[in-house]
């Protein structure tokens, strides 16, 4: 579908209300960690809620949030030790979903457009990488963020 036209318009504020809970749902997953280090469900929970998000933003064309949230996704799913997480790497984690909590609310509502700089995007995935150790530590240059 694409992001313009009545269809879109109409479909946008469902996808914003479905995006917000499972927004909220991997803040939850991630505040759960901070509290229990090793939480394997939290941390799949995390991932199921971040791959759904990216799965919607596809169906609206919301290229900037579907590849952000993959990315935050891979992130978790590719993690030397994933339900070993220590706060740096949870903080760098909040930070990512943040920053997608406000692109959200940045949508144009009539057009779908997101007008953004994706280095902050960039920044946080780096960073949240320096904080994970990854199994394929060729991550950041496999996997650039790519924006509209």
């Amino acid at each position: 579908m694409m992001n313009d036209g009545k269809e879109w318009q109409l479909a946008f504020p469902e996808f914003l209300h479905e995006a917000e809970k499972l927004l909220n749902k991997s803040e939850e997953c991630l505040s759960h960690l901070h509290l229990i280090p090793n939480d394997s469900d939290a941390v799949e929970c995390m991932k199921v809620s971040l791959s759904k998000l990216a799965e919607r933003a596809d169906c609206l064309a919301l290229q900037a949030i579907s590849e952000f949230s993959r990315k935050i996704q891979y992130l978790i799913a590719n993690a030397v030790s994933p339900v070993q997480l220590h706060d740096q790497a949870l903080d760098a984690l909040h930070d990512c979903l943040t920053l997608l909590a406000w692109q959200l609310e940045f949508i144009d509502p009539r057009t779908g457009i997101l007008s953004l700089d994706d280095g902050e995007q960039r920044s946080l995935i780096e960073a949240a990488t320096l904080q994970i150790p990854q199994k394929n530590q060729n991550y950041s240059a496999q996997h650039e963020v790519r924006l509209q």
